[in-house]
């Protein structure tokens, strides 16, 4: 039986956007308890909490210092776990809510991109055992030099997963759609749930723009063999298991993302490489040949685009009107026949395609940003249906 079983879930920002938001969410936790489940809740920043405290800052810093950005943005996940525990305190349920360190989450020394280095969940077994709900900010941690650390965007879910992980549990996040879609289903009206995929799909989707999971909660699901269930906040679907393999198709899911900069050489991309890494400023693809390089870099990663843009080496082109569209399965790129395919329909939708990167597991087309959503939609026609 289950009766002591743990379960990790995890509510994202529009869950937890206002007051009747949490109610619902403390309502929901609190009939998964009468079942007789130990729960620990991860929540992320009430709405656009995060994105608020960033324009503040960019208010008085066009490069913002790291440490300091992570103080300021840990402080979302607070307002959100302090009121989710008096939402679930006043429906009688006894809760307590900790922050990354208290829960005992560390990480490495990079301020606003850090990575889970081990899990020390003693605190929050010690309160599980007093039956209470443990509710856990999301996105932070505490590095080895004890400084208050922030996970990057998405970070929630790593939480989830590492914590899942740490305490043998099943992990279930909590978004607004029910489960993993075939494509954006606000950008492609057709587009399926997926009922399975496997961590290796799941994780190009992330890594190409699909806001639905974090990359590293799927990688890190998979060094632990832990099973993600993606479901609705509002409804009781069935939602999408992510594990370790699916049923090998062609093209999963095809996803778009416009947040994205692109940087052009006509030379070696060492000096630009080295840059970003400087800058600690994460590569999605790197495309080169024989003439330069195409990099392209997600910009949720870039706090300060224009002073990142005034460092860049005099012959880098920033390409700032580009997109990718992604397509994303096992075996996708068995034989060429998906890559042309591709090429074909951006070809005849008109959408010019700048580079393209094909992998085992992806297909990538560079385009101008205005061809990412109806490219998106051609694409899943033509390869998904």
């Amino acid at each position: 039986s289950h009766m002591q079983r743990i379960v990790v879930q995890k509510f994202g920002g529009p869950s937890v956007a206002d007051a009747e938001k949490l109610r619902k969410v403390a309502a929901r936790v609190k009939a998964r308890r009468d079942e007789g489940w130990k729960l620990v809740v991860v929540v992320s920043a009430m709405g656009d909490t995060t994105d608020e405290l960033l324009g503040l800052a960019k208010q008085l810093s066009a490069d913002p210092p790291r440490r300091e950005l992570d103080m300021l943005l840990s402080c979302g996940e607070r307002i959100s776990m302090a009121l989710l525990s008096m939402a679930l305190q006043e429906l009688g349920v006894p809760a307590i809510s900790f922050t990354g360190s208290q829960s005992g989450i560390i990480t490495d020394t990079s301020h606003s991109q850090a990575r889970i280095i081990e899990v020390k969940c003693a605190r929050i077994e010690e309160e599980l055992e007093k039956h209470k709900v443990v509710i856990v900010a999301g996105y932070q941690g505490v590095s080895k030099a004890r400084e208050v650390t922030t996970l990057g965007r998405g970070g929630s879910d790593t939480t989830a997963v590492a914590l899942a992980a740490a305490l043998g549990a099943d992990c279930e996040i909590y978004s607004d759609v029910d489960g993993v879609f075939s494509a954006d289903p606000r950008v492609v009206p057709s587009a399926a749930k997926l009922e399975r995929l496997s961590f290796e799909e799941m994780q190009e989707l992330a890594a190409a723009g699909a806001k639905v999971l974090n990359a590293q909660a799927v990688e890190f699901a998979r060094e632990k063999g832990i099973v993600i269930h993606a479901r609705s906040t509002h409804t009781a679907g069935t939602g999408t298991a992510i594990q370790a393999t699916s049923a090998p198709s062609r093209v999963k899911g095809v996803t778009g993302d416009a947040e994205v900069w692109g940087f052009s050489t006509r030379a070696s991309p060492d000096a630009l490489l080295e840059l970003l890494d400087a800058q600690q400023v994460k590569g999605r693809n790197l495309i080169a040949h024989e003439g330069g390089a195409l990099v392209i870099v997600p910009l949720q990663d870039v706090h300060g685009p224009d002073a990142l843009r005034a460092k860049l080496p005099a012959e880098v082109r920033v390409l700032d009107d580009v997109g990718t569209v992604t397509c994303v399965g096992t075996g996708l790129n068995a034989d060429w026949s998906i890559s042309r395919q591709a090429l074909h329909v951006a070809r005849t939708s008109g959408a010019a395609v700048l580079g393209s990167y094909a992998s085992a597991l992806q297909l990538t087309l560079v385009v101008k940003r205005e061809h990412v959503k109806p490219l998106t939609r051609a694409l899943h026609e033509a390869l998904i249906g």
